[in-house]
């Protein structure tokens, strides 16, 4: 490094030789070195000049100085723990140049402690034998060493230009060569190097200070700023800044600058005579004499401001209030405010006191001892709520209580009593008296109004939405009340006077079948029926007069001798049953409404194979009936439903056939004919 760094200032008088701004070596190495104690990155610092050697020169300047750091520090550290290989583990530029330094200072100082000679023969390097010689020589004040950049620069300079002389600075004899102060003497006995008093901490900077090596001595910095209204100047120094000088005061133009240490004040241009004082703003305003001065007067006169000035007149007697001056005009008398025409208390008792009077006030009335009247007491708000049940109103020296609607004021003139509404009759019915208030309601079948509440109207039973269910056939309103009906004919009005029952014409002896005939009940009406058995068929069982059971007739087979299509016939035996049922007014599920029972186990020995199928064989209008088969204490039963609803009145008959089927064959059957009589109505 160091031959190169003597090339560069071998070529000073080549950049002072460029075009362009003329930039000397010297302000680009110290541009580099005040960015280096700012710990920039050297790399990368603004440029000063596009000279290309300038450029260098600011860089190795600002490298120097971050070493020179760097390399106190391993120093430092060498001093205060003797020791290096714990402190720097690290693999940087940087910490790197702290060990070199650190381990070079610890080998001068081994080298004093065994009393060898500091400028020893080693082929060390040139920064660690600089290092290690400073730290041997530590405590001589004209023994150290530099390792900044800058430096070794300027000392291998001169060791340039005075290579012919024999001492390099003084010669005390004997040809002995000796160096100025700051400096010492190189092992050659002719040469002198600068000492590095910041490296070997021999500069006298205070704290706060950055000391800062210079060619045979050093200079402090101060690492912070001087503060506002002050400058830093090149002997380190802060110096106050003038702004009335350098124009960066903001005093407006009717304010003259008066600089101070630190900063600076705005005075006024205009000065304001006797009497008077400047504002902020410069305004000239009066001042209170009377005020800013203590008896500014002689005693027994009294002062009064004018404007820029004051004057002092005689005091005259002010009697206060409650006396008055006396004829002589010297004196100040108690004046008796009971003595007016009207009284001083317009008509309440008044007591005169001395300077003043005081009122006896009536009940109801409170005197004020700052307006000095009596005052009408507000009992309703000073006693809110405990002289009056319910409204107070107040009145002059008093109060009055009232009751709210549905009261009346009792005897003793607070309380309130419940008012009995229904003494007037307000209701067109019924009345019932309630605490502050009435209630009217109705008698059965009526219904108290909406619009007036007072006034009772019919209720129309048959239109409440529970109309159509009050009554079984038809609703008929009356006031307060209604009553049913049945249909004209078949039909009688039940004892709850709602429903509707069926007359059965047969028991009563109103039917019209002859005596061949049998009358059979249908609901709301009757029916004559005759049944005669087919050919080959004998009716079983006695004849009645009247259906009482399902089974009507029961015809059985009856074949003549000889008879073979008779015998071969399935059909055992032909019935007829006659049913009445009502039109469902809720259809909801299937209906049962007749059961073919059966002669035949439920569970028939598996040998016999034999089983039972029912089938409606003719008058199923609209697939309205099904046939279902169930066990019923273990027998087989056919269950005849209705499985849609059916509007009467209607009639139809259905054929069914009950089939005993054995291995597969139809042995017999049974022909059941159901005769169904549906009526109008559901009841």
């Amino acid at each position: 490094m160091g031959p190169g760094i003597v090339i560069l200032f071998s070529l000073f008088g080549v950049l002072n030789a460029q075009g362009g701004k003329q930039i000397s070596i010297d302000e680009c190495c110290k541009d580099g070195r005040v960015r280096g104690i700012d710990n920039q990155d050297c790399t990368a610092i603004p440029l000063i000049s596009e000279s290309t050697t300038c450029r260098i020169v600011q860089e190795q300047c600002c490298a120097a100085v971050l070493e020179d750091t760097i390399c106190t520090s391993g120093i430092n550290t060498a001093k205060d723990q003797g020791a290096c290989d714990t402190q720097f583990t690290g693999s940087t530029c940087e910490t790197k140049t702290a060990k070199m330094c650190c381990d070079c200072c610890l080998l001068g100082r081994a080298a004093r402690e065994q009393g060898l000679t500091c400028d020893h023969s080693l082929s060390l390097g040139y920064q660690c034998g600089l290092v290690s010689r400073a730290c041997c020589d530590d405590g001589a004040p004209d023994l150290e060493t530099s390792n900044s950049l800058g430096k070794r620069i300027n000392s291998k300079t001169r060791e340039v230009l005075m290579v012919e002389a024999k001492c390099a600075q003084e010669c005390v004899g004997n040809s002995t060569c000796a160096c100025f102060k700051g400096y010492k003497l190189k092992p050659d006995g002719k040469s002198c190097e600068d000492i590095n008093e910041c490296l070997l901490g021999a500069s006298n900077c205070r704290g706060g200070e950055h000391c800062i090596n210079t060619v045979g001595s050093f200079r402090c910095q101060r690492e912070v700023s001087c503060g506002t209204g002050y400058e830093l100047t090149d002997s380190n120094n802060c110096k106050d800044i003038d702004e009335c000088e350098s124009g960066t005061h903001n005093c407006s133009p009717d304010f003259e600058c008066q600089n101070t240490q630190g900063s600076f004040r705005c005075l006024p241009k205009n000065q304001c005579g006797d009497g008077y004082i400047q504002d902020a703003m410069g305004s000239c305003i009066d001042i209170n004499e009377c005020l800013a001065q203590t008896e500014p007067c002689h005693p027994g006169q009294l002062c009064v401001n004018t404007v820029g000035s004051f004057t002092c007149q005689r005091n005259s007697i002010n009697c206060g209030r409650g006396y008055h001056l006396n004829d002589g005009g010297n004196r100040c008398l108690d004046i008796d405010e009971c003595k007016g025409p009207d009284g001083a208390c317009a008509g309440h008792g008044c007591i005169n006191l001395v300077g003043s009077f005081r009122c006896e006030c009536k009940a109801g009335f409170i005197f004020n001892s700052i307006s000095r009247v009596c005052e009408d007491i507000n009992e309703c708000r000073h006693y809110s709520g405990r002289i009056c049940a319910h409204k107070c109103e107040n009145v002059l020296g008093s109060y009055k209580c009232s009751c709210t609607q549905g009261f009346k004021l009792a005897s003793d003139g607070r309380n309130c009593d419940d008012l009995n509404e229904c003494e007037s009759s307000p209701c067109s019915q019924e009345c019932a008296n309630v605490y502050g208030s009435y209630q009217c309601y109705c008698r059965r079948g009526y219904q108290l109004s909406d619009i007036d509440g007072i006034n009772c109207e019919d209720i129309d039973e048959c239109a409440l939405p529970t109309g159509g269910h009050i009554c079984s056939y038809r609703c008929n309103n009356t006031p307060g009340s209604f009553y049913c009906t049945c249909p004209a004919t078949g039909y009688t009005l039940a004892p709850n006077g709602r429903s509707c029952q069926d007359v059965d014409e047969c028991v009563t002896g109103t039917h019209t079948c002859s005596e061949t005939q049998s009358c059979f009940n249908v609901q709301g009406g009757f029916r004559c029926l005759s049944f005669e058995c087919p050919p080959n068929y004998r009716q079983a069982g006695e004849i009645r007069a009247r259906v009482e059971r399902s089974d009507t007739i029961r015809c059985v087979k009856s074949c003549q001798p000889n008879d073979i299509s008779c015998v071969l016939d399935p059909v055992h035996s032909v019935s007829h049953t006659v049913i009445s049922l009502p039109t469902f007014r809720e259809f909801t599920k299937p209906e049962e409404i007749v059961f073919l029972r059966t002669m035949s186990p439920a569970h028939s020995s598996p040998q016999l194979s034999s089983d039972i199928v029912f089938d409606i064989l003719e008058g199923n209008v609209q697939n309205s009936f099904d046939i279902v088969k169930r066990q019923e204490h273990g027998m087989i039963v056919g269950v005849v439903r209705q499985v849609k609803p059916l509007i009467g009145s209607l009639n139809m008959v259905l054929k069914l056939a009950m089939n005993y089927v054995t291995s597969g064959v139809v042995s017999h059957r049974n022909i059941v004919n159901v005769h169904i009589f549906v009526s109008e109505f559901w009841f």
